[in-house]
């Protein structure tokens, strides 16, 4: 059969506020999450045992995991379906690793789009959906591969806004931040939930309007942490075209909103510099 593949696209929180903490620890989340056509990409091919290789940019950061969230997906789909997973997967690995754009949430998604098919798995959304929340709260968001609203710990999706026809520059320093360390470094009250949104942005110039009266709620946490962060959002507002700049989920990746793809891809062109790594090009509209 054919090699089939899958792309584990980029995530950008165009806002995250931190709404709550449960009694657990998990923190309550109110965000809008759109994709861009920086991507991972997923491969697989038939085999007797189930493995991964690792290959791209990236690799080096990921080898010697002995639990690759991509074999976990794989893994959990098949124990879902009561079967031994068998199968070669391939992770082109293009996007730096724990930075803020979705990275192996993205990629356990792709996993369990892929297999679904690879298995010929007849199975529902909802079990899909339940599979990737065990997985991790941000993995249901990324398997949604369209603009969508996420609540609760991450596993409460709905509609979001519409986004323009519009560019998206990405701008990672070359740091790698964890989750945690971000939320634990975080002070201050809550955010009240539930923004209000309309149901589409007519253009980027509206888009842009609107979230800069939301913000990121991990930013001041994570540039206490890493202050060259705050670096790369000032470079990014001096970009030709930027109408908005704000770190992606829990950093160090910011990004940047242009009126069209060839802005974006112009700004990423200008902010090359040793041990960055940027991206520009279209905002994904599903």
């Amino acid at each position: 059969m054919p090699m089939l593949r899958e792309l584990a696209s980029a995530k950008i929180n165009l806002f995250l506020h931190v709404t709550g903490r449960r009694p657990d620890g998990y923190h309550l989340l109110d965000s809008v999450v759109v994709f861009a056509g920086a991507a991972d990409v997923l491969t697989v091919e038939p085999a007797e045992g189930f493995s991964l290789s690792l290959t791209g940019p990236f690799a080096a950061s990921l080898e010697g995991e002995s639990n690759n969230l991509v074999l976990r997906a794989g893994q959990a789909l098949a124990r879902w379906e009561g079967m031994a997973p068998a199968a070669h997967l391939n992770l082109e690995k293009n996007l730096p690793v724990a930075s803020g754009i979705g990275g192996g949430s993205a990629d356990a998604a792709a996993a369990l789009r892929l297999l679904s098919r690879f298995w010929n798995l007849d199975i529902p959304r909802a079990d899909l959906l339940a599979i990737a929340t065990r997985l991790g709260a941000d993995v249901p968001v990324c398997l949604t591969t369209r603009q969508t609203r996420m609540s609760g710990i991450g596993e409460i999706l709905s509609e979001a806004p519409v986004p323009p026809r519009c560019g998206i520059l990405l701008v990672n320093p070359g740091l790698s931040l964890a989750t945690p360390d971000v939320f634990a470094a975080r002070n201050g009250a809550f955010s009240p939930p539930d923004a209000l949104l309309p149901e589409a942005w007519m253009s980027a110039a509206t888009m842009s309007s609107d979230l800069s009266r939301l913000r990121n709620d991990l930013e001041a946490s994570a540039i206490g942490l890493f202050p060259e962060i705050a670096g790369v959002l000032g470079a990014i507002k001096e970009t030709y075209g930027c109408l908005l700049a704000r770190m992606s989920g829990s950093g160090a990746t910011c990004f940047g909103i242009y009126p069209s793809a060839d802005a974006a891809a112009a700004a990423a062109a200008a902010l090359t510099r040793p041990g960055w790594w940027t991206w520009g090009g279209p905002l994904a509209r599903g």
